[in-house]
């Protein structure tokens, strides 16, 4: 199998596949999974792009290639889901292309922007990411995962992380615009299907995220039969990371693995 991912928990307990965000790797699922690991055998694969996952094809549309990479890892029984920020679109994706083989789907902040329509938040949100274009377009793209990270990150400025973190992250700025036909404008035809997913959803954001989270979810509420929103306090979009223990309990007490 092409690519690589952590796995946690013993293979014979109910299989989970966590996708994370974009600028990441698998590795940001650590505290969540050893908190899982008990209940679920996780499986975590690097996404395309991302750290040893399979390299981006520039003739291909980043998402699809993305879900496509990330089927290869789906087990084949029933396996419960869990995607965030960008992952969490790939996460939906796969539940609605593939709605036999998932038991659960638990979506961490989904940037599927098209979503909140002109919403407030969506609005609020365009202007973000006109700001990372002029950064990109004045000052490289340094400048531009600086200015993306002031609303995505986890708190902590690019000035101030190591220097290999902020290298990686300044090298994949290129995901962020390579996305934006998947989430500002539902390039896969995600939301037509909302009404088809089939199992229960548990859509999970922190309380202090971008207002465009809210929009998001209170839009998938909408559609979505089987969907319940959790709010984690204090906590902003990087809440996989910095509560972790916060997500996992959220998770387990939703689904009762």
């Amino acid at each position: 199998m092409t690519g690589f991912a952590r796995h946690w928990g013993d293979v014979d307990l109910p299989p989970a596949l966590l996708l994370h965000c974009s600028l990441s790797h698998s590795g940001a699922w650590a505290g969540v999974a050893r908190k899982l690991s008990g209940q679920l055998h996780l499986i975590a694969p690097d996404l395309v792009g991302h750290g040893q996952g399979p390299a981006h094809d520039p003739d291909r549309d980043y998402h699809d290639q993305t879900t496509e990479a990330a089927l290869r890892w789906l087990p084949e029984g029933q396996t419960h889901l869990i995607g965030h920020s960008f992952g969490a679109t790939v996460a939906l994706r796969l539940a609605l292309d593939h709605p036999h083989r998932v038991a659960s789907l638990t979506l961490i902040e989904p940037v599927l922007f098209a979503a909140a329509g002109d919403s407030t938040g969506a609005l609020a949100h365009r202007r973000g990411a006109a700001d990372v274009a002029s950064a990109l377009a004045t000052g490289g793209p340094r400048a531009a995962t600086s200015v993306f990270l002031t609303n995505w990150g986890g708190g902590q400025p690019l000035d101030a992380m190591p220097v290999s973190q902020a290298k990686y992250m300044i090298d994949r700025i290129w995901i962020e615009r390579a996305s934006s036909p998947a989430l500002d404008h539902d390039g896969a035809g995600l939301l037509p299907r909302l009404g088809a997913v089939a199992c229960p959803v548990l859509l999970i954001e922190g309380a202090l995220s971008p207002p465009v989270i809210a929009d998001i979810h209170r839009a998938f509420v909408k559609e979505i039969p089987q969907a319940a929103r959790v709010i984690i306090p204090e906590a902003g979009h990087m809440a996989p990371i910095t509560h972790p223990g916060a997500v996992a309990s959220a998770i387990a007490v939703h689904h009762s693995f």
